[in-house]
């Protein structure tokens, strides 16, 4: 048979679509009884290379970019003009709750959708993995025989590397070492300031605990030179914001040793290139990260967290989706048009003391320190 995963951002690529992938090909290595294709449909706030990131998964058979995702759902044509078997299941993971409906009517094909937070369209798909019971609560009693309570697949998905010494070798720890994570995120929203901030955090730590060591876990689907670039106060603005210090990238050599970025203070930042990173992030201390994805992982490993969301430059906060996020993409207007919705929604998270950490999410309170506003070092 064939299963066809539909899904969109990095996010999904990586902390849904990963898991599940190794689940089915685990209960059916047969590629002849088993094959996974995974059809990505266009996020705004994605960085594009999402099929690069799901092809390097050894478990999926083929893979379609997200530019030829409409012809696609439109006509069913694929770029590749792949053939269909006469048995399937479209799984939703990621993108809008009606693609599998159009898709598994056009296929033949049963549909299964998971859910965290709300689910459409339930007369017509087969079946709901739905993250906690509130979900089957909140649908129609009709509908409810169709729900099956699966859990949350950025955090049972996890796998870890074991390898613990060669990780140590590689970081350079030692007993005394406290090791920092930071975590800027993948989007170019989020990198823009998080990377100039971070830096400047990291210089003023180490200036004081010189037995501090920071990793920055690089996202799969971010380059390393493009994460550099937003360390550069001629291409990154925000670095002067921030009173960033200028960087240069090592490059590492040898089996244990990993590129980094060193200030001119000689603070040292070491880049962990292997996913998922849970390995590393397991050994931290600390981790300073965004939101996102990031801080359901490390709620599941256990590590403190201080979660960053600065507001220096409100045109800057521009990860929207959907609408909004075309809408503020718009030539002249769309600039103007993003700090008013920044600032209205600014006012409405403080008048409803909105969280933004899974963690928090999950608990109902802050449970980890949420920081929003004009940080600095």
């Amino acid at each position: 048979m064939d299963v066809v995963i539909l899904a969109n951002g990095p996010g999904e690529i990586t902390t849904w679509v990963k898991p599940v992938v190794m689940a089915l090909r685990a209960q059916v290595p047969s590629r002849a009884a088993l094959r996974i294709s995974v059809v990505l449909s266009p996020c705004p706030n994605a960085p594009g290379r999402e099929g690069d990131i799901a092809r390097q998964y050894p478990e999926v058979d083929r893979v379609q970019s997200s530019s030829a995702f409409w012809p696609f759902l439109l006509w069913g044509k694929t770029a590749d003009n792949w053939d269909w078997r006469d048995r399937g299941v479209v799984l939703f993971l990621g993108g809008d709750q009606i693609y599998p409906v159009i898709v598994g009517k056009r296929l033949g094909y049963k549909t299964v959708i998971y859910a965290e937070w709300f689910t459409n369209w339930r007369r017509w798909i087969d079946a709901f993995g739905v993250m906690n019971a509130d979900l089957v609560e909140q649908a129609p009693a009709a509908w409810r025989h169709k729900f099956t309570v699966v859990g949350d697949l950025m955090t049972d998905g996890q796998s870890a590397i074991t390898d613990q010494q060669d990780i140590a070798q590689q970081l350079h720890l030692t007993p005394t070492t406290e090791l920092i994570g930071v975590l800027p995120g993948s989007k170019r929203a989020k990198l823009t300031q998080g990377m100039p901030l971070l830096l400047s955090v990291a210089d003023y730590v180490r200036h004081r605990r010189s037995q501090t060591q920071f990793v920055l876990p690089v996202a799969p689907t971010v380059d390393v030179a493009t994460l550099t670039r937003y360390t550069d106060p001629q291409q990154n603005p925000f670095c002067t914001v921030f009173d960033a210090p200028a960087t240069q990238l090592i490059s590492g050599a040898g089996p244990h040793s990993l590129p980094r970025l060193k200030t001119a203070q000689g603070t040292q930042i070491l880049l962990w290139k292997p996913f998922p990173a849970t390995a590393v992030t397991g050994q931290c201390q600390l981790c300073l990260t965004t939101v996102g994805a990031n801080t359901a992982e490390l709620g599941g490993l256990g590590i403190p967290m201080l979660v960053l969301l600065p507001t220096q430059q409100l045109e800057a906060m521009n990860a929207w989706d959907g609408i909004l996020g075309l809408l503020v993409a718009l030539p002249l207007i769309g600039k103007p048009l993003n700090i008013l919705i920044n600032r209205l929604f600014l006012a409405y998270i403080h008048r409803r003391n909105k969280l933004f950490a899974w963690p928090n999410i999950w608990a109902g309170r802050e449970i980890v320190p949420e920081l929003l506003g004009h940080l600095d070092a």
